[in-house]
């Protein structure tokens, strides 16, 4: 199974992202804008996702992605880390929240960082 360490690994990996503790958990930043957090349970992760999206995966992989009903109003998906293949998987799904709060001019100077390019860092 992937540890909840590799998150942490390959998120500070990325271009400009900061760790910071919020709601009692690391959370992780590019320019201010939260892409991913952690649990305290370390067994899932959540990261950006918009909703119309996040139905499909949910409806696609239900092991595998999920939203807590306090967060369904929200444009976040939760992984269940069991339930990842390998770590090039757990590096696209966070590159993906990674594009998504990243100002454009950051992503446009990071075409390398594409889910499946495999570059992890």
């Amino acid at each position: 199974m992937i540890e909840s360490e590799e998150i942490r690994r390959i998120a500070l990996s990325l271009p400009d992202t900061v760790e910071r503790e919020a709601w009692s958990m690391p959370t992780f930043r590019v320019a201010g804008k939260m892409y991913v957090t952690m649990p305290d349970d370390q067994t899932s992760f959540a990261v950006r996702c918009p909703k119309h999206e996040r139905t499909e995966l949910i409806a696609a992989e239900p092991e595998k992605f999920w939203v807590p009903p306090h967060e369904a109003g929200s444009a976040w998906v939760r992984v269940r880390l069991s339930a990842l293949e390998d770590l090039d998987e757990l590096r696209d799904i966070l590159v993906d929240s990674w594009r998504q709060a990243a100002p454009d001019r950051l992503a446009e100077q990071h075409p390398e960082l594409r889910p499946g390019e495999g570059n992890g860092g």
